[in-house]
């Protein structure tokens, strides 16, 4: 009686479980260079990777700077698409701009839905978030039921504390969340990826939270069931003072405005285009100078009226300046090819593989892998779901080399079978050896003598 009990209370459990909607919690840790996972030693997200799986590269998109990244993540577009071209932006109809300190306008983030206002609009769900970018603003006149004003002085456990209690505690459920930390951006660019010693101390913090996250989401009985993504929007190219471009060498700064800054600067000419180009252009050996329609296609940043006419674009390590020095030893805006500027992406939970690793994805293929694991109808977007079909057990997967070596093997198989069929119909129809004809002693006598 007790054993049937028992089964029965386990299978009302089961069934329950079941019939809850999946939830997804997405962690940022800005600046999160890819090989600072092979490079110094983090126990406590290794640990996490273990039981679940890991992308080693995660290519961004151009510009690799903070706010454009977030906003691909959560809507799976590029920044031409999306609209968030740069951390600082103007345009010159409206004669808005917008910054770090003044990002609150939904004018600049409506031109695409991100995730956690397509899950919020859902009957009985609902969204959390603590200071991604734009989860503070009301985009489509939507924001999340539960969200952190921005502020950099809260603390990463009050941040914690508040999605967990959400993800915990809330009707309807929150089932999509989101969790931001400025480190180790705020370091790298302080001490530049290449010290060892510093970024060492600091990664040692920043794994130190993830032991946290861990442990907090396990005593309060969401480890099980909740999916825990945790990336981030860059990498970090180590800079120096003896690799800075002066534009004031090459053009007075009254002939244009400086919208966006290094390494990637969007200027708009105060007098005629073709001069300040000119000018531009033969400014430095390590800047690539482009006309708004002559940047490279594989940017995918052309098409928004929030591109400048004239794009900078500084080689890796190297910092455009206006007639001073820099003082940032590391930095991030690059060419999105660069190893330097990826970062990585693990994950873990119910709809992940354990103990998966992946060789890269695309940063906007995040996007319609989180919109699947949350029964979401994804907006029009730039991503590949099939990208990411291999990190999640409900897929059938099969990657480039098993296929070849699957077919490889079939095509020896059919080969020996083949061989075999052909040897043994050889031997049924090859011609039978003369033998004389024995005759018995009662045999007749032959009719010829």
């Amino acid at each position: 009686m007790k054993l049937l009990v028992i089964l029965l209370f386990s299978g009302l459990v089961i069934a329950c479980r079941g019939n809850l909607p999946p939830k997804l919690l997405l962690v940022s840790f800005d600046g999160f260079r890819a090989d600072y996972l092979k490079n110094y030693e983090l126990p406590h997200l290794q640990n996490f990777i273990k039981e679940g799986v890991l992308v080693e590269h995660v290519k961004n998109v151009f510009i690799t700077k903070t706010f454009p990244n977030h906003y691909s993540i959560v809507t799976g577009l590029y920044e031409e698409s999306h609209g968030i071209v740069a951390n600082s932006m103007y345009d010159t109809v409206t004669k808005k701009y917008f910054s770090d300190s003044n990002d609150k306008d939904p004018f600049w983030w409506n031109e695409a839905v991100p995730i956690w206002v397509t899950n919020q609009l859902q009957e009985n769900r609902s969204s959390a978030a603590a200071m991604w970018p734009g989860t503070d603003v009301s985009i489509h006149n939507t924001t999340p039921s539960y969200f952190m004003n921005y502020s950099s002085s809260v603390s990463f456990e009050e941040r914690l504390n508040n999605i967990t209690m959400w993800l915990n505690n809330s009707s309807p459920p929150v089932t999509f969340a989101t969790l931001y930390w400025e480190e180790p951006d705020a370091s790298g660019h302080k001490y530049g990826p290449e010290d060892n010693e510093n970024m060492r101390r600091v990664l040692k913090e920043v794994d130190g939270l993830i032991g946290n996250l861990v442990q907090k989401l396990k005593m309060l009985g969401l480890w099980e069931d909740l999916n825990v993504i945790i990336t981030s929007d860059h990498g970090m190219a180590q800079c120096s003072q003896d690799r800075v471009i002066n534009l004031d060498y090459c053009i007075s700064e009254s002939s244009y405005t400086l919208i966006d800054l290094s390494p990637v600067a969007a200027v708009l000419p105060k007098i005629n285009r073709t001069v300040v180009y000119d000018k531009m252009k033969t400014c430095h050996p390590h800047m690539n100078v482009y006309l708004k329609e002559d940047i490279p296609n594989r940017f995918y940043y052309q098409h928004n009226d929030r591109i400048q006419p004239i794009i900078l674009v500084a080689d890796e390590g190297w910092t455009i300046v206006l007639n001073k020095s820099s003082q940032k030893l590391g930095d991030h805006g690059y060419d999105n090819s660069l190893q330097s500027m990826h970062p990585f992406l693990a994950a873990h939970g119910p709809a992940f593989h354990k103990g998966y690793k992946h060789s890269t994805i695309n940063i906007v293929d995040i996007y319609p892998m989180m919109c699947h694991i949350l029964g979401l109808k994804p907006h029009p977007n730039n991503g590949t779901f099939s990208h990411t079909k291999c990190l999640l057990v409900d897929q059938w997967c099969i990657n480039l080399p098993e296929a070849i070596g699957i077919v490889i093997g079939a095509l020896m198989v059919l080969t020996m079978l083949t061989c075999l069929i052909i040897i043994m119909q050889n031997r049924l129809s090859a011609p039978r050896p003369f033998s004389r004809l024995q005759l018995q002693d009662d045999d007749d006598d032959p009719l010829i003598e």
